[in-house]
């Protein structure tokens, strides 16, 4: 007996030891294939050929000195444009939010919803999620002709595909604890997802909304490419006619934009998530 508690501290230490030894061996194999996948993509990207990077410098330092300073001289005909991208972000976020949310739950393993129903939420959030959202752009142009609907329309497709995404995942990693309680005193479904699934995973499907809406700004700015209004066509116009400077002043107008919504999304977590 002796003998063998002697040994049982031996053997539990070898296994240890040989454990670790297993995770460092998987550890570098992981660091190689990293190693291995980055060089494959720079290599079919191009990113390996040198000579590409001849005058990137050069031509960069030209590109800035065209585009200083900064001119606003058109500051106050960009207000409008300004508004309908912020509108258009607003929109987005709060139809994607409204929908991403019912779409998760019926796509979660935890809700258990009958597979096909659980499939077609999942197939869609797949299909929002993998159209880029200027294509969903192009669409909705032709479907509602140009201005900030089409924009409107296109980011909140592709954000519901995004949040609903997140929420599924949200849901499914929940602890499964409470709701089992719930079950096994006899409560229904419906009874389990509002009374135990909402209450845990809606902060976070707020927090998740509000980073969206920080997105949205940026990209909204951009939908102007595909006609659907808002500062983006402004931005593109003014490249098109090499108009750096104006180009520069109102990047400097979507950065500002976009801190100032940075600072009030932190603000709205605060109150919303943090002390919740």
């Amino acid at each position: 007996m002796s003998n063998a508690a002697a040994r049982a501290p031996d053997l539990e230490l070898t296994q240890v030891l040989a454990e670790c030894r297993r995770r460092d061996r998987l550890r570098i194999l992981l660091g190689i294939a990293i190693a291995a996948l980055l060089l494959v993509s720079l290599a079919a990207s191009g990113g390996l050929e040198l000579r590409r990077y001849a005058d990137a410098g050069r031509t960069i330092i030209q590109l800035l000195a065209d585009a200083t300073p900064p001119d606003f001289a058109r500051g106050a005909a960009w207000l409008k444009p300004l508004f309908e991208t912020l509108m258009m972000s607003v929109g987005a976020t709060l139809i994607s939010g409204l929908a991403a949310f019912p779409l998760s739950l019926l796509a979660a393993r935890t809700t258990r919803f009958p597979k096909p129903v659980a499939g077609a939420a999942q197939l869609l959030l797949n299909i929002a999620r993998s159209i880029p959202e200027l294509v969903f752009g192009i669409i909705f142009v032709a479907a509602v002709g140009f201005g900030p609907l089409a924009g409107l329309l296109a980011l909140a497709c592709h954000s519901v595909g995004m949040l609903g995404k997140f929420a599924t995942e949200h849901l499914e990693h929940l602890d499964q604890a409470p709701a089992a309680a719930l079950e096994s005193q006899g409560v229904s479904r419906a009874g389990i997802i509002r009374f135990c699934l909402v209450p845990q995973v809606l902060p976070r499907l707020v927090d998740l909304t509000l980073y969206r809406w920080e997105h949205n700004v940026r990209a909204a700015s951009v939908m102007g490419m595909v006609g659907a209004g808002g500062l983006g066509l402004e931005l593109i116009t003014a490249f098109s006619l090499f108009e750096y400077r104006e180009a520069v002043a109102i990047l400097f107008v979507i950065l500002a934009t976009v801190s100032i919504i940075d600072l009030a999304s932190r603000r709205l977590r605060m109150l919303l998530v943090e002390r919740s």
